[in-house]
């Protein structure tokens, strides 16, 4: 047979697939969903109300950033105190090992709606001493409150995602930068920690949606966050679509941002492909 001949043959038809239980519940559950999305569209088409809308759509543009200052100051300072948090954990020291131990076991096994109000209304009855050392300015602010019990939080989890990271990395790269001279400090800015970041982008990503899904909570503490703009809507209005468009908004900053880590991670891992 020639080479031609080979190039002519076509591939054996594909067996048929069966109708087996898990196929049909998943085509069941994936109508369920449409469904369930179509009637989400109808209900908002048909109670649309554009007075409504234009009254209180500032309001949401409003909590939106507030959601997004939140998130962003509380992720920015939570990555820098979980560098020294990840280095105590990854010491030989016992007692910083401990320390660091201690404070990722206890803001990753209590609740963060618990560490929210234990800063908002713990740290009021230590007012007198606040005002001594003038600290009581900055958290008699909610939305300081918050950003202090979210950055606490979210350094926990940062520590170990980059202590993860870096214990990631073979021993080997460590051994070969010794083996050319470089410092400690030189070979984990210059070989590890980009190695390490591109392990640690997925987990990051995962933990700012975190943050941003919870932070909802601060709401209760009268922050005027996305969710709290929502509570006011309907506490105004009792109209029910005003957690729908709260919902819609919450699942479009989601969206966004697992596409943008989606594209950073495509593009920093180019050399990785083959």
């Amino acid at each position: 047979m020639s080479v031609a001949d080979i190039a002519t043959v076509e591939k054996p038809p594909e067996p048929p697939r069966g109708w087996t239980k898990a196929r049909i519940t998943g085509h069941v559950l994936l109508a369920l969903w449409t469904l369930l999305g179509l009637g989400l569209v109808w209900f908002l088409a048909t109670s649309w109300n554009p007075e409504l809308i234009q009254k209180y759509a500032p309001g949401y543009w409003s909590g939106i950033l507030v959601t997004l200052k939140l998130v962003a100051i509380s992720c920015a300072v939570g990555a820098l105190l979980s560098i020294p948090i990840a280095y105590m954990r990854m010491s030989k020291n016992t007692i910083l090992s401990a320390i660091a131990y201690a404070y990722v076991y206890f803001f990753r096994g209590t609740p963060l709606l618990a560490q929210t109000f234990l800063i908002y209304y713990g740290l009021g009855s230590f007012r007198p001493q606040l005002e001594m050392v003038g600290l009581w300015g900055f958290f008699r602010e909610a939305f300081n409150c918050a950003v202090f019990a979210f950055a606490l939080n979210t350094a926990a989890y940062q520590a170990e995602i980059l202590r993860g990271a870096i214990e990631s990395v073979p021993r080997g790269q460590w051994e070969g930068a010794a083996s050319l001279g470089l410092h400690k400090l030189q070979t984990l800015r210059r070989i590890i920690l980009p190695q390490a970041l591109i392990v640690a982008l997925r987990p990051y990503g995962n933990e700012v949606i975190l943050m941003i899904k919870g932070s909802a909570i601060v709401a209760i503490i009268t922050v005027y966050d996305l969710m709290g703009i929502t509570r006011l809507t309907y506490s105004r209005t009792f109209d029910f679509q005003a957690y729908i468009w709260a919902a819609i908004f919450y699942l479009i900053m989601v969206e966004v941002l697992r596409h943008a880590i989606e594209w950073i991670e495509e593009r920093i891992t180019r050399h990785l492909r083959r």
